[in-house]
């Protein structure tokens, strides 16, 4: 939390953002205060906090905030809180994004989060809480109910991935780049825009991801999608 964001990364970040409403959940006061100063710089309108899960629905369900943000480990048993109250709040608010923060990248946490269903959630790292726009691009992905997986789970599996698999090998460079950019929630539009491609030039490359990897569920939305590809590479993962 030691990171101060400039102008340039506020002003980047709030265009899309100003009138967000969300919701923080972190046991840790000093993290959880600075996350709402951060939030607040960017334009969001952090609606309500709390240290513990227990009285979460019950203000999700009075305040209907666009997005919970809330550590995996809480209160009171410190495991898997985020990922079971993430669920409970989906099935009964589905119109709520949810993102959950871990200080690790825990692979499995972030299966177990997606595997009943990618829409509207997210798991991002603790230390990507200092890239401003990223983690506002995340809770901003999650409310419009997209999918946020952060990048260094995606790098986990595709590693242990290509350990296992010789399909991944061949993939070419730039078709390893847009599979990594999938599995973390991008659509189309977003993976031309991080690495410069004509919307026609994405397109031909995710065809030809999906036409060299064995993937299952081969949807055309970007949830289905980011579905089939961590399933994938959570299977040939080493």
């Amino acid at each position: 939390m030691s990171h101060t964001p400039g102008p340039a990364e506020l002003s980047a970040a709030t265009s899309s953002a100003r009138r967000l409403r969300v919701v923080l959940v972190d046991d840790s006061s000093l993290f959880r205060q600075g996350l709402a100063g951060l939030l607040a710089a960017a334009g969001l309108d952090v609606v309500g906090q709390l240290g513990n899960a227990e009285p979460l629905l019950a203000l999700v369900r009075h305040l209907r905030p666009d997005a919970v943000v809330l550590d995996v480990r809480m209160p009171p048993t410190h495991t898997d809180e985020g990922i079971v109250t993430a669920h409970l709040i989906r099935r009964q608010w589905p119109q709520v994004g949810v993102l959950v923060l871990s200080t690790y990248a825990e692979a499995e946490w972030a299966r177990r989060l997606l595997q009943d269903g990618a829409a509207g959630l997210g798991y991002l790292l603790k230390d990507r809480v200092n890239d401003v726009p990223t983690l506002i691009d995340a809770i901003n992905r999650v409310a419009e109910g997209g999918t946020a997986v952060d990048p260094a789970i995606v790098s986990e599996l595709l590693a242990g991935s290509r350990r296992q698999s010789s399909a991944l090998d061949r993939l070419t460079e730039r078709e390893r780049e847009v599979l990594a950019l999938m599995a973390e929630g991008m659509s189309n539009a977003g993976i031309g825009r991080q690495l410069h491609l004509s919307p026609r030039t994405v397109e031909t490359h995710v065809a030809s991801v999906f036409g060299k990897l064995p993937l299952q569920g081969q949807d055309t939305t970007v949830n289905r999608r980011v579905l089939a590809v961590l399933a994938y590479l959570h299977e040939h993962h080493g």
